[in-house]
């Protein structure tokens, strides 16, 4: 089993809202139903973690964080048999709208109580939603 290391980020804009991307099923296959989901990905290693979080964020959404994230949360990522994922969620800041990449078909702006009923989440973010780490 490979051990993998994941960056994924809380993104707040000015108005207290936060960012979801809505994956592409033809990239995701195996998402069945958890369309939404926060900007992230697997790290390089070599690089830090914020630099992967940047990095990551720009591919995804041309946009760049306004100050230093704020970590709050470290998941294992087990559903996956061939690999075990370890994701570290952040909590950062950014403004504008973003330009998405082709692995996403949507991105929206939602307020933690948009958030708390949504369906079609990634279950990793709805966790962290339900046990109130973001607010």
């Amino acid at each position: 089993m490979e051990l993998q290391v994941g960056v994924k980020a809380f993104l707040r804009n000015s108005e207290g809202k936060f960012l979801l991307l809505k994956r592409s099923t033809k990239k995701y296959t195996d998402v069945e139903g958890e369309l939404w989901d926060i900007v992230g990905g697997r790290i390089n290693p070599g690089k830090s973690l914020i630099e992967n979080l940047k990095r990551e964020i720009w591919e995804e959404t041309r946009l760049e964080l306004k100050e230093v994230p704020k970590l709050i949360a470290a998941q294992d990522i087990l559903h996956i048999t061939t690999s075990h994922v370890v994701r570290l969620t952040y909590l950062g800041k950014i403004e504008g709208e973003p330009q998405l990449d082709d692995d996403h078909t949507d991105a929206k702006w939602f307020s933690i109580e948009e958030l708390k009923h949504l369906r079609g989440i990634d279950r990793f973010v709805k966790e962290l939603i339900d046990n109130n780490f973001i607010k």
